[in-house]
């Protein structure tokens, strides 16, 4: 093993040392075993050393960027301020459409723990730091999923609230029940994905036990005090019925009421080994935002679909548009400054105040 990998090395939490000698991680509901010295996970990143257990990519990256707090889509945690994203390598999925892939699906390799791409240093120290100097109010774990690198985000979470920072996740939400609650202390925000019902997670994502842990994961956050907001990418074919959409917006009214956690309704383009699926019908989307709404949703959004009038925020009581958005960009704010309707005074779901932040533009037109 080089000296750089060593430096990425960081005794993991949750895992056990079970009696025949192999380890068990106990993150995520794989809780995969490994029995071999220098192996990882299914994640690809967290490894066996001898009797340990090891995240192997700790303050490395494979890339950060600013983006608006819209692109997490977070609709309603501090609309318009900045997040420095952060991303690395591995995911405890397998999704066969991901977008993401060339990143999500990258694996240490085995017993030499060499990284399978360039991997840049960015310690939790220099993220709040970069944060900081670059006028960004959140620290967003994103890209590929931030959960295998449980130990990273934990302690970049930490620093980030003790410097005044906010917190967001986006992530897939295949994670255990313990290790959720002990990371919900220090995440302000997330945006889970909710893919499908069993037949896709088996089928797509090749994850057994889904899509109940991620409701539960949902659950925990929310109880815990997170802001949640849910995306539900449409795949045509595989979870485009109005049987699922009926059972997820009566699981959410049931759970969280109709206003708690607002829900994205996302366009699938052909992507990773799901090139021959077209993309989504647009009727397809505005028929599921219908179903939902319908069982009593109030907050539903449509994205991939630019300029679609779903991307506004509507108040429940009036209807009126009080946040219009095009892609990223708020062009209209109808709110007062405690997150009241302007037009009839109804108290709208919004968390923090709307924040101006535009240093990710000026970021990506350098880039």
């Amino acid at each position: 093993m080089n000296a750089l990998n060593r430096n990425a090395l960081k005794v993991a939490e949750w895992w056990i040392m079970r009696e025949d000698g192999s380890i068990q991680c106990k993150l995520c509901p794989r809780e995969c075993i490994i029995r071999e010295n220098g192996f990882p996970g299914a994640c690809g990143v967290r490894v066996r050393l001898n009797d340990k257990f090891y995240l192997a990519i700790y303050g490395k990256t494979s890339g950060w960027a600013l983006d608006p707090i819209e692109k997490k889509p977070l609709f309603h945690f501090y609309p318009g301020s900045c997040a420095f994203s952060i991303g690395t390598i591995g995911c405890n999925l397998f999704c066969i459409f991901c977008q993401n892939w060339i990143i999500s699906q990258a694996r240490i390799k085995p017993k030499t723990l060499k990284f399978p791409l360039h991997l840049e240093d960015l310690s939790p120290e220099r993220a709040v730091e970069l944060a900081r100097r670059n006028g960004c109010s959140v620290i967003a774990y994103t890209y590929n999923e931030p959960i295998v690198w449980y130990e990273y985000m934990l302690d970049t979470a930490k620093l980030a609230k003790q410097n005044g920072l906010k917190n967001a996740m986006i992530t897939n939400g295949y994670i255990n029940e313990d290790p959720i609650r002990e990371l919900a202390k220090y995440i302000d925000a997330a945006n889970v994905d909710l893919k499908g019902d069993e037949n896709f997670y088996s089928r797509l994502s090749g994850a057994p036990k889904a899509p109940e842990a991620v409701m539960r994961a949902i659950e925990i956050l929310v109880e815990s005090g997170v802001h949640a907001e849910i995306t539900i990418l449409i795949i045509p074919g595989w979870n485009d019925k109005e049987e699922f959409f009926r059972r997820v917006a009566r699981w959410v009214m049931d759970k969280f009421g109709p206003e708690k956690v607002p829900v994205h309704l996302s366009r699938f383009y052909p992507n990773y080994m799901m090139r021959a699926v077209p993309p989504t019908p647009v009727r397809t989307i505005e028929k599921a935002r219908k179903i939902l709404m319908e069982e009593g949703l109030k907050y539903v959004y449509i994205g991939n679909v630019p300029g679609h009038p779903a991307e506004h925020t509507y108040c429940p009581n009036c209807g009126k548009p009080v946040i219009k958005r095009n892609g990223f960009w708020i062009t209209d704010w109808k709110l007062t400054d405690d997150n009241r309707c302007s037009y009839c005074g109804y108290k709208i779901n919004i968390i923090g105040k709307y924040k101006q932040e535009d240093s990710w533009l000026r970021f990506h037109m350098l880039f």
